[in-house]
């Protein structure tokens, strides 16, 4: 009778649910051919299965050795095949026809067969080749032949990290994922939007996406980002005008900008919304050059000595223009026959403040958002509604799956509140619809965050806020999480605990590997303790999205579409995978003109001017 091909070895002894293997000596080391597939025998991260009956417990090999497992190591190398044993880490069950289950219902015993895990086995544990339900993201690093794959509805609703050091292929591998989640004949309804902080994954999704910037160029199909100031929340909106202000001017801007949206509410254009449900935070558009004014006119105003402090008998020289914001100017205070207005708010400085944001076009995108923007009479010609098409699709024959919000040029002291009030939208509009069928339940979005602890490291900020409940609710409404992060130490950790799948490329920062390992549910510390020696582009897989803890190469965006996120060339140099180019270094020097260069920064534009060649 022939030997089984696929057998490793023998259980040896179990300790919870970790197992030690004592190899057959009749085992071939290296690599091994069942069915014509190849495996490596004993590699860290490779599978076996344990049969037990009708069913097979499968595990995952987290330590490898050729010396007797808790006695003296010593290495007897005239009876080496006798002495190797593998520690392995059992992850669940599956019987032959149903579904595979994490966990274990039973444990081996001593004596049990422990086989390498073949092609076969593993669908099984991944499902059919064909099901909506995986996407195919790479191969596996001991058995190339072997699809890599992850469940959609887990990787998505549970949500899911990417972490790894700079140029561990952290971008190519998130461009890779996004690939695959918005294949449009699998999915055609996906939902996507990507937060991308230096305008890297444009050239990657140009026929999937549409990207939205702060300065946009019409030439490469770019449209302009515009986020509506009067669509934030109070708390959101005060730090971004006025700043720092007491309680009194606090309660008499809200009173103000309520009294405003009931205005506009009442007018009808805007829905059927009873007046008493609106809030200071309600979505309704107001001005702000018009509150500017008011606020400008409250303080400023003089008045006759011995008349009422009316806006009847307001001593004005010159009423001004709130639309380009120029304040009303009224009679000097002589202290005799004209006095200045009693009111007691102390908000000069803040007002003043406040003008400068609305006249810096670096807000626009904000204070003056395209057809979005208020009128003094705070009617805007554009809704919620048309700035949600744009962001989440309009489902017309222009739909594309990725929103790309490139928020590269906004000003790097607001972006974290801006990128939390952008969240908050986000998770808003999805949380209150999410039984129509344009809401979360019914058409459920990722939201991915790349450049994650620029804005997650504090979890009191607006972002931390916005983000905490996104990843502790969004399950419920049909919003996801990706959270992208090359520093995982510098991420609030109720955030990181709280994604179900993570995708570990190399890190050799051993803080930064403690951080994701104790954010894990997984107990396979020995399988992440391999992190630094990845390969730029593998990574280790663990959580829900895997049936099985996996080690796999990620499949790259086809060439042309991945992320302008690679590291110059210095020198000229040949890769293994037969790329190859000149380095800035090894080029003969030109004469040189910074012109273009300044032109581009002046622009804030990275992507406006070709290289000369």
């Amino acid at each position: 009778m022939s030997r089984d091909p696929s057998l490793l070895g023998i259980v040896e002894s179990t300790s919870g649910s970790s197992v030690t293997v004592a190899l057959d000596p009749d085992t071939l080391s290296g690599l091994v051919y069942i069915d014509g597939q190849g495996h490596r025998v004993g590699q860290v991260g490779s599978f076996v299965r344990i049969p037990q009956g009708f069913s097979s417990l499968f595990g995952i090999v987290i330590q490898a050795g050729a010396a007797v497992a808790g006695g003296e190591k010593r290495v007897d190398f005239e009876n080496l095949g006798g002495r190797r044993w593998m520690t392995v880490e059992i992850v669940g069950e599956g019987r032959s026809g149903e579904p595979f289950s994490r966990g274990v219902y039973r444990y081996p015993t001593i004596g049990d067969e422990v086989h390498l895990v073949t092609e076969f086995d593993l669908a099984v544990v991944y499902g059919a080749e064909t099901s909506r339900n995986h996407v195919e993201i790479g191969a596996l690093s001991s058995a190339s032949s072997i699809p890599a794959r992850i469940e959609v509805n887990r990787l998505v609703t549970r949500h899911c990290a990417v972490v790894g050091a700079t140029g561990s292929g952290k971008s190519t591998t998130v461009a890779g994922l996004l690939h695959g989640l918005s294949n449009a004949e699998k999915f055609p309804s996906a939902r996507i939007v990507l937060l991308d902080l230096h305008g890297e994954y444009a050239s990657s999704f140009r026929e999937k996406g549409h990207v939205y910037r702060v300065m946009p160029d019409a030439s490469r199909g770019e449209r302009l980002l515009s986020i509506p100031y009067w669509a934030l929340t109070f708390n959101e909106l005060l730090p971004l005008t006025f700043g720092e202000v007491d309680d009194m001017a606090r309660g008499r801007i809200a009173d103000w900008i309520l009294k405003s949206k009931k205005e506009v509410a009442a007018t009808g254009a805007y829905g059927n919304v009873e007046l008493e449900w609106i809030t200071v935070d309600s979505p309704l558009p107001f001005s702000l050059k018009k509150l500017w004014y008011e606020m400008r006119w409250e303080i400023d105003a003089t008045y006759p000595r011995a008349a009422e402090q009316s806006s009847a008998n307001a001593q004005i020289e010159d009423v001004g223009d709130p639309d380009i914001l120029v304040p009303a100017r009224f009679r000097p205070n002589d202290g005799a026959n004209v006095v200045q207005s009693r009111s007691t708010l102390n908000i000069r400085r803040p007002l003043e403040a406040l003008a400068s944001r609305l006249r810096d076009p670096r807000f626009n995108f904000i204070f003056s958002p395209s057809e979005w923007a208020p009128g003094l009479d705070g009617n805007s010609k554009k809704d919620i509604p048309e700035l949600l098409a744009q962001w989440l699709g309009s489902g017309q024959d222009d739909h594309r799956p990725v929103c790309i919000l490139d928020v590269s040029g906004i000003p790097t002291f607001v972006l974290e509140s801006l990128v939390g009030a952008l969240l908050r939208l986000l998770f808003d509009a999805v949380f209150w619809g999410r039984n129509l069928s344009e809401g979360g339940r019914e058409r459920p979005l990722l939201v991915v965050m790349e450049e994650a602890h620029l804005y997650l490291s504090d979890s009191n900020s607006t972002a931390g806020v916005a983000v905490k409940r996104i990843v502790k609710e969004g399950r419920k409404y049909g919003i996801g999480a990706m959270i992208v992060s090359q520093r995982p130490t510098e991420i609030d950790q109720t955030i990181l605990s709280q994604c179900g799948t993570f995708i570990a490329l190399r890190m050799g920062n051993s803080q930064d590997r403690s951080h994701v390992s104790s954010a894990t549910t997984e107990s396979l510390r020995g399988l992440l303790d391999l992190l630094p020696t990845l390969r730029t582009g593998e990574a280790i897989i663990v959580g829900e999205a895997v049936q099985l803890p996996t080690r796999a190469m990620i499949k790259k965006p086809p060439r042309g579409y991945q992320p302008n996120s690679d590291d110059p060339r210095v020198v000229e140099v040949e890769y293994a995978d037969g790329e190859s180019g000149p380095g800035g270094w090894d080029k003969k020097i030109e004469a040189i003109d910074y012109s273009d260069l300044v032109n581009a920064w002046r622009r804030q534009d990275s992507q406006s001017q070709k290289v000369k060649k």
